[in-house]
């Protein structure tokens, strides 16, 4: 079976209360994030949720809370404030991805401002779709080869998304 099948988009799921009711007193927001969230995009079949807390510490006092219902802890995982979790259903495939920061991390402000610019701007969107189809296809059972050849589009949306974001601003 390939590690990656992309497919049509799936809904944001609800289920996390569960998960974050395990650190609920520092909650201070929940985000959908990733390509599931950007309606008509193509998406792998795994969630992504963005939380931002309080206090990044108490994420980590709690983190075995959510290694007991099934969630790996990856502690930072490349991005430097991060927390970032993951889930696999029960044949081994994965399924959900929390993304904990701390709030006003400018990280925060990427993967939304990212998200909101490709849903304004579907044409965006749909480009970013066609690079994932033919990624798919090209690699598909190397994810690492995948996320690289997205990378370059990625940066530039990223580019766009902080400029318009600005701009919305003013």
């Amino acid at each position: 079976m390939a590690l990656l099948s992309v497919i049509e988009n799936i809904p944001f799921s609800f289920y996390l209360i569960t998960v974050l009711s395990l650190i609920e007193t520092t909650i201070v927001a929940v985000h959908h994030i990733g390509s599931t969230s950007i309606p008509e995009l193509d998406a792998k079949p795994i969630i992504d949720i963005l939380v931002e807390v309080k206090d990044i510490t108490k994420v980590d006092e709690n983190s075995s809370g959510m290694e007991t219902i099934g969630y790996e802890g990856m502690g930072e995982y490349g991005i430097p404030g991060r927390r970032y979790f993951r889930k696999h259903n029960q044949i081994g495939i994965r399924t959900h991805h929390v993304h904990m920061f701390e709030v006003n991390s400018v990280e925060v402000e990427r993967h939304l401002a990212f998200r909101d610019y490709l849903i304004a701007h579907p044409k965006d969107a749909q480009k970013y779709g066609e690079l994932k189809r033919e990624l798919a296809k090209k690699y598909p059972d190397n994810i690492e080869a995948y996320m690289e050849g997205k990378d370059g589009f990625i940066k530039e949306m990223d580019r766009k998304a902080a400029e318009w974001r600005r701009e919305c601003r003013m």
